[in-house]
């Protein structure tokens, strides 16, 4: 086994790991965004979003 095998081989499996890992990430986000649209659907919000309503906003 040379060096320029040892190198490449290296270079390819990190550059798989990283294409897998971000692919990963990619897909897991859009099933989350999936997730929350299902939820804001079915009425369900966020502690953190403002209420709409004038009067909430007072309290």
């Amino acid at each position: 086994m040379s060096h320029t095998f040892y190198i490449a081989m290296s270079y390819a499996v990190a550059s798989l790991v990283t294409l897998c890992l971000i692919g990963w990430v990619w897909l897991d986000g859009r099933a989350r965004q999936r997730e929350l649209a299902e939820l804001e659907a079915a009425g369900i919000r966020r502690r953190s979003a403002q209420p709409k309503t004038p009067e909430a906003s007072k309290a």
